[in-house]
């Protein structure tokens, strides 16, 4: 009788150990982890295209640099934009949570509170830029904090859920890292740096109005008066064809300015062209499938132009190890 008790006592607590084994398995994907979360509200993949045009911007400055502090100054920049990033979804957690592209986030998720968040943006946003200051110039860091006070405030505060041109404006934003890179080593702005800047700045309503004709009406339902929203489809579309036309033309200026060579000139006219191609498909369709293909073609061919001039640039920094 006693074996008899033992052995059903022993089953009950392997099933235990396996009903719990399974609960924790079960919560695991469920809770990620805090570094994660924290991770996660930096907007990695905004950090990544603002380092990589950054990167650029540092590399075709005319002037010397050592390679740690243009490693490090690269680094600061990544924190800071992801700074910014943080106080945008902190600010924007309602509609976040609304809207299926951004429900995930940390903080409509759960993983992180909006407090926390709110002190977190601001303590990385304010170091970044001292840090910035120090380790390169305070030119350099003066840009940078214009930089996220435009984002967090001009757009994402103040323009975002009041006007149809809230992505022209702001995206001015995104457009200021290949200035602050060029700035890291010079300490000054150039025609070039200008020049990137409008390539950013007029690449930026094609590339989000064809996101915003997929998610119209999630933009709608949160209140936020994107151009498809406010004048729809058929003045969207033709708002593309004409900064993408800006764009393509604003391409080709780095080889006038000769800041690029041949290769750069025949790609950027290539798929200045295609990118052109693309827009006036857009215009000429009733379906999104246009809308879908050129959100991805834009976010390839910024990447595409940066590079070459990464691989073709004519004058370009001299890096140092001292």
């Amino acid at each position: 009788m006693t074996t008899f008790v033992d052995d059903k006592n022993a089953a009950a607590e392997e099933s235990a150990k396996i009903t719990a084994a399974e609960l924790s398995e079960k919560d695991a994907p469920q809770n990620p982890s805090v570094a994660r979360a924290y991770f996660q509200l930096l907007k990695p993949r905004v950090m990544t295209l603002v380092v990589f045009t950054a990167a650029v911007g540092l590399w075709l400055a005319p002037g010397q640099i050592e390679a740690w502090r243009a490693v490090l100054g690269l680094l600061i920049l990544a924190i800071g934009a992801g700074a910014s990033g943080a106080l945008n979804m902190w600010y924007d957690r309602d509609i976040d949570a609304v809207m299926s592209r951004t429900s995930k986030r940390p903080i409509p998720n759960g993983d992180v509170t909006p407090n926390k968040a709110l002190i977190y943006g601001l303590v990385l946003s304010i170091g970044s830029v001292v840090a910035l200051g120090l380790v390169t110039n305070w030119v350099a860091a003066g840009i940078l904090a214009f930089t996220n006070a435009f984002y967090v405030v001009i757009y994402t505060m103040w323009l975002k859920r009041r006007t149809a041109q809230n992505i022209v404006i702001g995206g001015a934003a995104g457009a200021f890292p290949p200035m602050i890179g060029w700035a890291m080593v010079s300490g000054d702005i150039s025609w070039v740096g200008f020049v990137l800047f409008g390539l950013i700045f007029l690449w930026t309503p094609p590339h989000f109005w064809a996101l915003a004709l997929v998610k119209e009406s999630e933009y709608g339902a949160v209140n936020v008066p994107m151009l498809p929203n406010v004048a729809g489809a058929s003045e969207t579309k033709r708002q593309i064809v004409i900064y993408t036309a800006a764009m393509s033309l604003t391409g080709l200026v780095p080889f006038l300015l000769g800041a690029a060579g041949y290769l750069y000139f025949a790609v950027a006219l290539a798929f200045g062209g295609l990118f052109m191609v693309n827009a006036w498909q857009l215009l000429r369709s009733d379906s999104l499938a246009p809308a879908k293909r050129m959100f991805g073609f834009s976010i390839f061919y910024l990447f595409l132009m940066f590079g070459l001039l990464l691989v073709n640039a004519r004058i370009h920094v001299n890096l140092t190890w001292v």
